[in-house]
C-alpha cells in the first residue's frame, strides 16, 4: 500500500524532528486563476533582507554570495507556468510509477529537445508509466529574458512538461528549484511511487531505473530511498574562486552530511515528501546536493551508493577503447555529462537489438 500523506504526518510525530510553519506565509498564499481553467500559484514578491549586509565580513563576500545572503529567506516566488493536472490530479498520481524531474534552464532548448524523443520520453515500461517535468527559472533581463519565456511557453504548450517560476535561474539558487518542485509535488503529485531527479546534460537509462525499482523488496515507493553518487565525508569549499565555494558566513560548519551528487539521483515519493517537511527548518544552502541531504540527516535517514549512477563521469581503463562504446553504457543508471547529440545516439547505440558486447565491455 503507498503510504498516505495523513501516514507521513503519522511518521514525523513518532521521530524526533520538530517541523516549523510560517503561518504568515501561509496566510499571505493565493492561487490566480489562469486561462487554461487550472491554478497558477502566486505568492508576493519577496523583498531584501538588507540586514544581510550587518553579517560579519559582508563586504568582503563576493556579490553573488551577498545576494545569496540577501534573499535566502525567499522560499515562494510565483509560477509562470503550472502543471496541476500532469500527474492526473493529486488522487490519481500514484499511477505514476517514476516520473524524472529534470533540472533545465530555459536557454537549454536543444538538451530538452533531444531527451524528449530519447530517454525522457513519456511511456508505458514494464507495466508502468514514466512521466516527464523539465523545472526552470528565467534567465537574462529584458526582451531576451520575454524571448526566452515565450519559448517556454510555446514548449508548454506543445508538451506539457514545463514548470517554471518567477526567480533567476541561477547555479545559487538550484536549492530553491528544488524547495518549490517539492512544494508542488506536495501538491499535484503526492502519491507518485517514485522520482529521479537531475540535470538535463545526463545520459540517463530510464528503462533500467524502472527495473531497478521494481526490483526493490518491500518498497512500493512508501519507504525510504534516496540513491545515487554517494559522496561523504567532505565540507565545504572555502576557496573563492571555486564554483562552489561556500563561506563560513553561509554555512559555518566544516563539514557536510552525506549525499548524492546532484547530476542525478533516485528517490522513493515518501523521501521526496520527508525532504520537503525537514526543508521548512532548515536555512537554504546554495549547493542543493548537499542541502537534501541535511534535510534527509535531520530526518535521521541516509543516502546510499548505488555504483550504476556515475554523475562523475565513465573512467574508461584502456586508452584503446572507445569512451563511447555502448557496451559500456547500456547497463549502467546514468552518466554525466553528455552533449545532445552524444545522448541522441547513445540512446539509439543501447537499444540496438543487434548489439554485441563480450564480458569485457560491460
Amino acid at each position: 500500500m503507498r503510504m498516505s500523506h495523513l501516514d507521513i504526518c503519522r511518521w514525523f510525530h513518532h521521530h524526533p524532528v520538530q517541523l516549523i510553519r510560517n503561518e504568515k506565509e501561509v496566510s499571505n498564499y493565493k492561487k490566480l486563476p489562469s486561462r487554461n481553467n487550472s491554478h497558477v500559484y502566486s505568492w508576493p514578491k519577496c523583498q531584501q533582507n538588507i540586514t544581510a549586509n550587518s553579517t560579519a565580513g559582508f563586504s568582503s563576500l563576493p556579490k553573488n554570495i551577498q545576494d545569496f545572503l540577501y534573499y535566502r529567506h525567499c522560499r515562494h516566488f510565483p509560477m509562470l507556468l503550472d502543471l496541476p493536472d500532469k500527474c492526473g490530479g493529486a488522487d490519481k498520481s500514484r499511477e505514476v510509477f517514476l516520473l524524472l524531474v529534470i533540472k533545465s534552464s530555459p536557454v537549454n532548448y536543444e538538451r530538452r529537445e533531444v531527451l524528449r524523443k530519447t530517454w525522457a520520453k513519456e511511456r508505458w515500461h514494464k507495466g508502468v508509466w514514466i512521466r516527464r517535468l523539465f523545472i526552470s527559472g528565467t534567465s537574462d533581463v529584458g526582451y531576451e529574458k520575454e524571448r526566452l519565456n515565450k519559448l517556454l511557453q510555446l514548449e508548454q504548450q506543445e508538451f506539457g512538461d514545463i514548470l517554471q517560476w518567477d526567480f533567476s535561474d541561477t547555479f545559487y539558487n538550484l536549492t530553491l528549484k528544488q524547495i518549490l518542485f517539492l512544494e508542488w509535488m506536495e501538491r499535484s503529485c503526492p502519491k507518485a511511487h517514485f522520482l529521479f531527479n537531475g540535470d538535463d546534460d545526463v545520459f540517463a537509462n530510464t528503462n533500467n531505473m524502472v527495473e531497478y525499482l521494481q526490483s526493490l523488496e518491500g518498497n512500493d515507493g512508501s519507504k525510504h530511498l534516496f540513491a545515487g553518487h554517494l559522496i561523504q565525508y567532505v565540507g565545504p569549499i572555502r576557496t573563492v574562486e571555486s564554483k562552489y565555494f561556500v563561506p563560513v558566513q553561509v554555512h559555518e560548519s566544516n563539514s557536510y552530511p552525506p549525499y548524492c551528487g546532484g547530476g542525478g539521483f533516485l528517490l522513493s515519493g515518501f523521501s521526496a515528501m520527508v525532504i520537503y517537511n525537514m526543508s521548512s527548518s532548515i536555512p537554504i544552502l546554495p549547493i542543493d546536493d548537499v542541502y537534501m541531504g541535511m534535510c534527509l540527516a535531520k530526518a535521521g535517514l541516509a543516502p546510499i551508493s548505488h555504483m550504476g549512477v556515475k554523475t562523475a563521469g565513465l573512467h574508461i581503463s584502456s586508452l584503446t577503447s572507445d569512451a563511447y562504446n555502448p557496451c559500456f553504457f547500456k547497463d549502467v543508471l546514468l552518466v554525466h555529462r553528455f552533449l545532445p547529440s552524444q545522448i541522441y545516439l547513445m540512446w539509439h547505440r543501447i537499444k540496438d537489438p543487434n548489439l554485441e558486447c563480450g564480458p569485457s565491455l560491460t
